[in-house]
């Protein structure tokens, strides 16, 4: 039962600004989760029209904001977000959605990077689809661009939903191991990835960071990190479990 209007009502009786709790926004604990949302908003809906690459949101009169999102449209200038907490081993279970065309990333310990792409009725997918396991990177200019990336795992299957709908993505994800003098000796190794339940990757390695990885070296925990910078996407429910695997 919402108690609002009776909560409202004590402060007034109390002589206190009733416009401070009524401006409050009910952000269902997503904040919490990142070191900041700096750069991206609260809103309390967002929509796809006549499958448009952009987002139409809406805040709520009451405050009442649940859904994260970096922008309406696409915008070089949004931030990633970070947890505020490190992982090593962990599960991801994250709900988002995106606009047609859009283009973003869940980098796991700020490294290894599961795509997040509009891959609604696509036939043959590959590494740059939803779910798949992002490309390395070779930063060597003196090459042609088709062989600097290397290592990119596509998805078994394609599960994206269309554009505008919510879709969930559910991940373990084993840390890579270190020895005592700092040698990695086991790379990091999703051992499932699952989108809108259906399992597209089972025990994949991650023998190094993905392409554009914000975090430039391997440790043994980091955070996980959303691409803001590639285009839209709004999230409405994030929930990550330390693991150990």
């Amino acid at each position: 039962m919402k108690r609002i209007p009776q909560l409202i009502a004590l402060i007034a009786s109390l002589g206190l600004p009733v416009a401070a709790i009524a401006e409050q926004p009910n952000t269902s604990g997503l904040a919490k989760h990142f070191r900041s949302v700096e750069g991206w908003k609260f809103v309390s809906s967002v929509e796809v029209h006549d499958s448009a690459d952009t987002f139409s949101s809406t805040s709520g009169a009451s405050g009442n904001d649940e859904v994260l999102l970096n922008g309406d449209k696409f915008d070089r200038s949004i931030p990633y977000l970070y947890t505020a907490n490190e992982f090593g081993d962990v599960s991801l279970r994250m709900e988002f959605t995106i606009p047609k065309n859009s283009n973003s990333g869940v980098y796991f310990m700020g490294r290894y990077e599961i795509q997040v792409y509009d891959s609604f009725g696509k036939e043959n997918v590959d590494y740059s689809d939803l779910g798949g396991l992002y490309q390395r990177w070779i930063d060597d200019q003196s090459l042609p661009l088709e062989q600097r990336g290397y290592e990119g795992v596509a998805p078994n299957s394609n599960a994206s939903k269309a554009p505008g709908q919510w879709q969930t993505m559910e991940v373990v994800f084993r840390a890579p191991r270190f020895d005592h003098a700092g040698k990695k000796i086991e790379n990091a190794k999703f051992i499932s990835v699952k989108i809108n339940g259906k399992l597209v990757h089972e025990n994949i390695e991650a023998k190094g960071p993905t392409r554009a990885h914000p975090l430039k070296d391997e440790a043994s925990t980091g955070p996980i990190a959303i691409q803001g910078d590639h285009g839209p996407i709004a999230i409405r429910r994030f929930e990550v479990t330390p693991l150990t695997l």
